[in-house]
């Protein structure tokens, strides 16, 4: 698939927003995607979900300590679409 994102911003509490290189766009419910421990435990606090940006070379959803989340997973679900290997 390979849609990278190239504009994220945070809504509220654990939601954010991103729009896709080919113009999809949706908020999204981190939850719906992760667990709230390890590397992604950070994220419990909304201040530090805002702290979300677009990671310039893989074009993934990125987190300052290194958190990310994978474009074509999102994509998926945003758009519908399934993910083909």
């Amino acid at each position: 698939m390979m849609v990278d994102i190239v504009e994220v911003w945070h809504v509220r509490a654990r939601r954010v927003w991103v729009r896709f290189e080919d113009g999809v766009q949706s908020e999204i419910d981190l939850a719906e995607f992760i667990r709230f421990e390890g590397v992604f435990a950070p994220l419990q606090d909304p201040a530090r979900v805002a702290e979300v940006s677009v990671h310039p070379e893989l074009g993934s959803v990125h987190w300052p300590n290194g958190a990310d989340l994978d474009p074509d997973v999102l994509y998926a679900k945003v758009s519908g679409k399934p993910i083909q290997v």
